[in-house]
């Protein structure tokens, strides 16, 4: 099993051999993302060190820049569960569940009417198929929809891997997306919740440490990806 484990104030230690690559969030004419697509790959590699403040001259991996710009990776997360920060839109047979905490601005819930307007309207199954899929598209894992049956979150099957998010429609390069319920520890050794889908940040700016608040859009966070479109 792969696991990711913070240092303080350097990099994300990535082991057990996680796949690396490059996923895009790709947007209709009106600006706002319709679905990802596959990036390019990277080596596979046992353990590597992936970026964290921003500054290394090798994006996506570590090269040891934090230390030359006295990066403060101090983590600020609150540390409680999805569940508990929560709050519930309720649906025919299904209930969205929106910790706004762990928002990343991927903004795939903006399409249309919106995941919430969806979830409000699924008696329609139209409405509902399109509020879960938007909710699963969510990569930081924000947006959570639940089976109200089973009282079980409805959620996109994903192989334990690590992706580097592009978003060209954002002029942004984005974060680090963890899937498939690897273990994220923190750098004073004590482990988060593992989740199916989070988003870690990589441009340093943050001020949700680990996770991503979406500040790489606000500054244009730029990767060098030959993707980003250029004004």
């Amino acid at each position: 099993m792969g696991s990711v484990k913070i240092t303080k104030d350097g990099p994300y230690i990535v082991s057990g051999g996680l796949p690396l690559a490059k996923e895009i969030i790709t947007t209709g004419k009106d600006g706002i993302p319709t679905r990802w697509s596959n990036g390019e790959k990277y080596p596979q590699q046992e353990t590597y060190a992936l970026c964290r403040c921003g500054h290394s001259v090798n994006k996506p991996y570590c090269t040891g820049t934090h230390a030359e710009v006295g990066f403060n990776g101090t983590e600020t997360a609150i540390r409680k569960s999805h569940a508990e920060q929560a709050e519930k839109t309720e649906g025919d047979g299904i209930d969205l569940m929106d910790a706004v905490s762990f928002c990343s601005s991927s903004r795939f819930c903006d399409l249309a009417d919106g995941t919430w307007k969806f979830t409000e309207g699924s008696k329609d199954p139209k409405s509902k198929k399109e509020a879960i899929r938007q909710a699963g598209c969510c990569p930081s894992g924000r947006l959570v929809m639940i089976d109200k049956k089973t009282n079980a979150a409805i959620e996109p099957e994903f192989p334990q891997s690590i992706s580097i998010i592009e978003d060209p429609g954002a002029h942004a390069s984005g974060p680090i997306w963890v899937k498939g319920k690897v273990p994220v520890q923190s750098a004073d050794g004590t482990a988060y919740e593992v989740r199916n889908r989070v988003t870690l940040c990589r441009c340093g700016k943050s001020e949700n440490k680990p996770f991503c608040d979406g500040t790489h859009v606000q500054i244009r966070f730029d990767d060098g990806d030959k993707r980003l479109k250029k004004e």
